[in-house]
């Protein structure tokens, strides 16, 4: 695997809806890193076994994976809740994994040329994908919170869908996400926990910039 030197390689673990995707977009937009919601993958992954159930198997994934954009994983569609359960089924797959793992690699150690880095936001980021990453973060919630965040933007995107539905949804994420044999969500000794509870989006990224800044500057 092709590895660029000097590179900025920020990585990011969080819970379903506790912001981190948002958070990671700013970040590499001020810092020109390269942006890859990981999560994304597995849903895209969920889509295609939906909207295809009779093609579904390794080598279509491994296909639709090799000729994935990244523009590609910011399609709407991919936020609807039965997508992100699906997702949630589909990442305890240990061959899924290993298509989804060499593609994110690709884009952690070698972004295009035009950024200074990488940032890469998901489940096992910080221990699996990105070990020697520069900046390690867990970002996290309240459920109650993340469920109203996912709420609203399913509403956004005139989604039928209940308060009630995506709390249960989002705690059946959580512990889909933290008891999996494979990869589970867990925050490493060498990740800052950042709690975006209280906090809006600003003062959020203003956290973490300061962070980044104070280590980038010395």
């Amino acid at each position: 695997m092709i590895k660029r030197k000097n590179i900025i390689k920020i990585a990011i673990d969080s819970p379903a809806a506790a912001g981190a995707g948002t958070i990671a977009k700013t970040i590499s937009k001020h810092y020109n890193l390269f942006y890859l919601d990981t999560g994304k993958i597995y849903r895209f992954i969920a889509y295609l076994k939906l909207r295809f159930p009779k093609k579904y198997n390794y080598k279509f994934i491994k296909s639709k994976i090799n000729s994935l954009k990244v523009k590609d994983l910011s399609n709407k569609l991919l936020l609807a809740n039965e997508i992100g359960t699906e997702a949630s089924i589909i990442s305890k797959n240990k061959i899924i994994r290993k298509i989804v793992h060499s593609f994110q690699l690709k884009f952690a150690y070698n972004p295009p040329k035009k950024f200074k880095g990488s940032c890469l936001d998901g489940r096992d980021i910080t221990y699996n994908i990105v070990p020697d990453a520069d900046f390690k973060f867990y970002i996290t919630a309240a459920t109650k919170t993340r469920a109203l965040r996912r709420y609203k933007e399913l509403k956004s995107l005139k989604n039928k869908v209940t308060f009630h539905e995506v709390l249960k949804s989002i705690k059946k994420r959580d512990k889909s996400d933290y008891n999996r044999k494979i990869a589970p969500l867990k925050k490493t000794k060498d990740s800052l926990l950042i709690n975006t509870t209280k906090l809006n989006k600003r003062a959020c990224f203003l956290k973490i910039k300061k962070i980044i800044d104070r280590k980038l500057n010395n």
